[in-house]
């Protein structure tokens, strides 16, 4: 199973069914700050949907194809982070992520996503990490420019969210450029 001490603080853990009500709570904590960018939150309504969420995680790393892993810093529950799906033949992958509000702010979920993407491009060997973010997304969009990911272009009305559309900027890192980073 994945798990990576991220810093002292901040461990990354594949996410199990035991989870599901740790999920529930902060997603249900959180829901009016979650739903303006990500599609999904109304549709999780009690701890079965958590707990189906992580079945369904559960599977998705059983089979080679990407994993959600859960982010507990101090301890605590405070979001989730994943490889959406990994095209094995084009060596590809995707990035997503969500916060509690409470632990905005402290850089967590950055050096979450640096090891995520050392992850991916060292240890599974890929070739590349795009993430997409929705344009108006200020918070989520500052994490690829914080780890030197390249702006790619814009997705207009890509994805259906709550009752409107909303653009994608994509971003992308290539093992090369990361691997270029590091060495600096």
């Amino acid at each position: 199973m994945f798990a990576c001490h991220v810093t002292h603080e901040l461990q990354l853990r594949v996410l199990e069914v035991r989870h599901a009500e740790e999920i529930f709570a902060v997603v249900d904590r959180n829901r009016s700050h979650l739903r303006r960018w990500l599609p999904w939150v109304d549709g999780d309504r009690s701890v079965d949907d958590s707990r189906k969420f992580c079945e369904s995680a559960i599977r998705q790393f059983a089979s080679g194809n990407g994993f959600h892993a859960g982010m507990w810093a101090k301890g605590n529950f405070i979001g989730v982070i994943g490889l959406h799906w990994i095209d094995w033949p084009n060596r590809r992958t995707s990035l997503g992520y969500w916060l509690d509000k409470s632990a905005e702010g402290r850089g967590w979920m950055t050096a979450a996503c640096r090891a995520m993407v050392d992850h991916a491009l060292i240890e599974l060997n890929l070739n590349r990490v795009e993430i997409r973010c929705a344009t108006q997304n200020h918070k989520s969009l500052a994490i690829p420019h914080r780890l030197g990911f390249t702006h790619e272009g814009t997705v207009r009305q890509v994805e259906w969210l709550n009752d409107h559309f909303v653009d994608h900027e994509v971003y992308g890192m290539l093992k090369e450029q990361w691997e270029a980073m590091k060495t600096r």
